[in-house]
């Protein structure tokens, strides 16, 4: 199974790709989709619409990831996220891929152990889950940060299920 996990922004969307074999994870790719920042906000997100759309297409992902959105102090800077994410949604929907929503909160939990985790201890973390040479972009790593914490909390609701087969 195939999931692409996304880190949505207006100005830098990062995206990973993780692949799930029985218990293993392996890394596929990685990047951050930028659209072109002398564009109206509007062509923009016409950009990562395409750019998502692109992604699905050389990916075949068969899940979908996104992070859900927080409320910022800055009104426009919530808002252009909260664009930017719907945008995703709408792209990843139109291929009919099942879509997940994760806080940032859970991210960091279940990737590195601390809801109040820094960008560079996800990175790192990521880089050792993935097996990686060296810790991926920002962006790239926030994405597959969030496609870990889905097949994370996927395995613990197995997990559950079973203990729950098991009358336990």
């Amino acid at each position: 199974m195939r999931v692409l996990g996304i880190d949505p922004g207006l100005r830098r969307t990062g995206f990973g790709v993780i692949e799930l074999s029985g218990q293993r994870v392996i890394y596929v790719g990685s990047g951050v989709i930028r659209p072109e920042l002398s564009g109206s906000e509007p062509e923009r997100l016409a950009e990562l619409f395409q750019g998502v759309r692109q992604l699905i297409s050389e990916f075949h992902p068969h899940q979908a990831v996104i992070e859900r959105v927080f409320v910022n102090v800055n009104p426009k800077s919530t808002l252009s996220l909260g664009q930017a994410r719907g945008v995703a949604i709408a792209a990843l929907a139109e291929h009919q891929l099942p879509i997940a929503e994760i806080t940032p909160l859970k991210i960091k939990q279940s990737v590195v152990g601390s809801g109040r985790a820094t960008k560079d201890q996800v990175q790192r973390m990521v880089q050792r889950h993935l097996a990686l040479a060296r810790p991926p972009g920002a962006d790239a790593a926030d994405a597959l940060a969030c496609a870990l914490a889905w097949w994370q909390s996927l395995g613990m609701q197995r997990a559950l299920r079973h203990a729950e087969s098991r009358g336990q």
